[in-house]
């Protein structure tokens, strides 16, 4: 093996990689020094979480950067002069087996360019999934990027070596696909989608009743959208992910800033680079749609198509709906609750357990971990209440964002120990 050149193929296949997102990336860089122990120099190392929320570092890499496609917002589109490499599929299982025995990863994120077409690349990735499998006995986490366009038999074959399966959407809106990538075609990417999911069901189904049915994608599939390349608002944006979630059962949808790369009269000017306080607002309004119970048209709709940057969307929803507001914690369900501003998910939790015990009061309420800062305007509990009906939208939000006034927060406090002498200070 020509450890050199190895190297080399690493250097420019994870840093091609790093754009896909559907794999968080740790973004350490500390080298080696004074022939000190470990090196985390980030080349192609990533890290990802389970459901338990055990952090698992990957291997992130491309199969290959070569591309038969141009589409405008990558950057390993044919026509854009970069490096090219490609690994040969033994080169990938050494790579992952010599990196698992040192302890520097626990599994694989493998992804690709399309280079002949897609089966081709599709039967490749496989090829790697397999070997380690069935050669190795690797039995550590494999992410393999479906190939939009592959054949319904690889999609299957797939699915049984892989733990996750994802095919990248890449634009929020069909309209946006034709104008940035006009060689791509919408339905390549919605097929093994299907077929994932078909298959996910089939598989549980028949282990019901056979046990020695192999687990098909234990992980289920994921999907990314580049955000701000053509221009959809947040609206089309979250609403297009409702649809992935609810028809494909997706396990997660990634959302990912455009970068730009190069000078594109289709694309954002360069130096025009996605706020990531948009990205964050996003996964906020993707999360409150997964575990919150919320409907994407009560958060986005005609008359609010983009979300708040200044605010969490969920405290946005609530200053538009100050009517549902306020919510007493000692009485309230589950899914009332969980829509004050400031109380998380395990917050809910402890409120409904703790209530059981006792009537909820201030103190319990901090003691549990609640954000008194913005909650404290949207509940009641059993402790003397603030006057907060008579206020407007605009000055609650006023007050809120008010809150890392150090000169307004001191005397907010002393308002509070007006009422109670242990009364929870604002966060």
């Amino acid at each position: 093996m020509n450890f050199d050149r190895i190297k080399e193929k690493l250097n420019i296949l994870a840093d091609a990689a790093k754009y896909d997102v559907s794999c968080s990336s740790s973004g350490s860089k500390r080298s080696n020094k004074n022939k000190g122990l470990g090196n985390s120099s980030g080349m192609g190392i990533c890290h990802t979480y389970t459901e338990d929320g055990r952090c698992v570092s990957l291997l992130k890499i491309l199969l290959t950067n070569h591309c038969i496609f141009d589409c405008a917002y990558c950057v390993t589109r044919k026509s854009n002069d970069i490096k090219r490499a490609a690994f040969k599929v033994q080169e990938v299982v050494d790579l992952t087996i010599n990196f698992y025995r040192r302890n520097y990863i626990e599994g694989l994120f493998l992804s690709s360019g399309i280079f002949k077409n897609a089966d081709y690349t599709m039967e490749r990735l496989i090829a790697v999934a397999k070997k380690l499998r069935e050669e190795e006995n690797f039995n550590g986490y494999i992410h393999l990027k479906s190939i939009p366009g592959a054949s319904d038999e690889l999609m299957r074959e797939a699915g049984l070596y892989a733990d996750r399966l994802s095919v990248n959407i890449e634009i929020p809106s069909e309209e946006g696909l034709k104008l940035l990538a006009p060689d791509k075609n919408r339905a390549d990417f919605i097929k093994p989608m299907q077929k994932v999911k078909d298959e996910i069901l089939q598989y549980k189904s028949e282990k019901k009743l056979i046990k020695s049915t192999p687990v098909y994608a234990p992980a289920g599939q994921s999907t990314q959208m580049i955000i701000g390349a053509s221009g959809e608002t947040d609206a089309e944006i979250m609403y297009t992910s409702a649809y992935f979630y609810k028809k494909f059962q997706m396990k997660r949808v990634y959302y990912s800033g455009y970068i730009p790369i190069s000078y594109d009269e289709r694309l954002p000017s360069i130096g025009t680079e996605v706020p990531m306080m948009r990205e964050n607002r996003l996964y906020q309004t993707d999360w409150l749609l997964r575990f919150y119970g919320f409907d994407i048209r009560e958060l986005l709709n005609e008359k609010n198509p983009n979300l708040d940057t200044d605010i969490d969307p969920k405290l946005s929803w609530a200053l538009r709906n100050l009517d549902k507001f306020p919510v007493d914690v000692n009485r309230a369900d589950r899914k009332m609750i969980a829509r004050i501003p400031g109380v998380g998910m395990r917050s809910v939790h402890k409120i409904i357990y703790a209530r059981r015990q006792q009537r909820l009061t201030w103190d319990h309420l901090k003691a549990i971990g609640i954000a008194m800062n913005r909650a404290q305007y949207f509940l009641v509990c059993d402790s003397p209440q603030f006057e907060t009906k008579d206020r407007t939208a605009a000055q609650l939000k006023s007050l809120i964002l008010g809150t890392s006034n150090s000169k307004w927060r001191g005397a907010y406090s002393n308002q509070l120990n007006l009422f109670d002498t242990n009364a929870p200070l604002v966060k």
